[in-house]
């Protein structure tokens, strides 16, 4: 990740709540359209297509409380903010994709292929798979395009962007919808395998399938959450354009220590102990730590808090043993 990764003023808060909520509304309109013919065809594909519809709405419900709670402002309670309860709640909806789309698909999927259920009429399936295809295709490029614009504005690669971004909103958005025209894709296989064959295995095949790809990104954007709810630093470049900017400021000589944490999609904390001359004095010491905190916020603007701990250097260190050696000497 490149040093302009955490440069922005701005999260894409607003962005991101307009991409979730277009996913949640097309996923909405889908379940339902999806489940009625499942019913008609008695598709196991399709049924399975309905509750990861279902899983996806829920999910998207989710992380529209996640951006609304992590919004809120620190307070006496919260000294810190509220930026990490947004992947608290982004994981409960990675819970949700695989409890409520995955488990299910599977377990229809198995029940199908043991019982050996004959396919219905697929026509009103294909005519759902299809107009669905077309609603999760403007939700999948209403995300990509959110992603591509972050990128952009990044000087990064998409790729790379998508993979270190901390925006996990709108990462389990473009997932769940690249996941769910597989999805369609696989249903839609499932029922003409059955048409041509006169086999219910095809479809019960497909149905499996598509709970195994819910499987993969229920783990993903599960281990994306817990990485940044545990705890993730910003990228090494970031840090070392951090410890720059910081040897860059009068009066500090070294950067003994160095902790940075991602809190949020724009929000970094920053902790070091510093080393400052010995000539200096308390009043210039004071003005440097000022003077580091803005130039760390003007190349960084992502940087919401900054503690420095004027610390000792190793030599002021070896001077005071050296010292307190040489008076016990005397002493005896």
């Amino acid at each position: 990740m490149s040093d302009e990764t955490t440069s922005g003023t701005k999260s894409g808060g607003g962005e991101s709540m307009f991409t979730v909520v277009v996913a949640a509304a097309a996923n909405l309109g889908i379940a339902v359209a999806k489940a009625v013919a499942g019913v008609i065809s008695g598709s196991s594909a399709m049924l399975s297509e309905a509750a990861h519809s279902v899983a996806d709405t829920v999910t998207e419900l989710l992380l529209l409380t996640a951006l609304k709670r992590s919004d809120k402002p620190a307070d006496e309670e919260h000294p810190l903010g509220h930026g990490p309860e947004r992947y608290i709640w982004a994981i409960l909806a990675s819970v949700a994709t695989f409890v409520g789309g995955a488990v299910f698909s599977i377990y229809d999927g198995v029940h199908a292929l043991t019982e050996g259920r004959t396919p219905g009429d697929p026509l009103v399936s294909y005519i759902v798979l299809g107009v669905a295809f077309v609603l999760e295709a403007f939700s999948l490029r209403v995300g990509i395009r959110q992603v591509r614009k972050e990128a952009a504005r990044l000087r990064m690669r998409v790729r790379r962007y998508f993979r270190l971004t901390a925006d996990t909103a709108v990462k389990a958005v473009v997932m769940e919808d690249s996941a769910a025209l597989a999805g369609l894709l696989l249903a839609a296989g499932g029922l003409l395998g059955g048409q041509l064959t006169g086999s219910g295995v095809w479809d019960g095949l497909a149905s499996v399938l598509i709970g195994l790809l819910l499987v993969y990104v229920a783990w993903v954007l599960g281990r994306s959450n817990a990485q940044l709810l545990i705890g993730r630093p910003v990228p090494e470049q970031v840090r070392a354009g951090i410890r720059e900017e910081l040897l860059s400021v009068p009066h500090i000589i070294d950067v003994l220590e160095l902790t940075t944490l991602i809190q949020g999609p724009t929000e970094i904390l920053i902790a070091a102990k510093i080393d400052f001359r010995d000539a200096s004095t308390a009043d210039q010491i004071e003005w440097a730590c000022e003077e580091a905190e803005e130039q760390l916020r003007e190349r960084y603007p992502s940087v919401r808090r900054v503690y420095l701990d004027p610390t000792p250097g190793l030599r002021q260190r070896g001077r005071r043993a050296g010292g307190a050696g040489g008076a016990d000497a005397g002493s005896a």
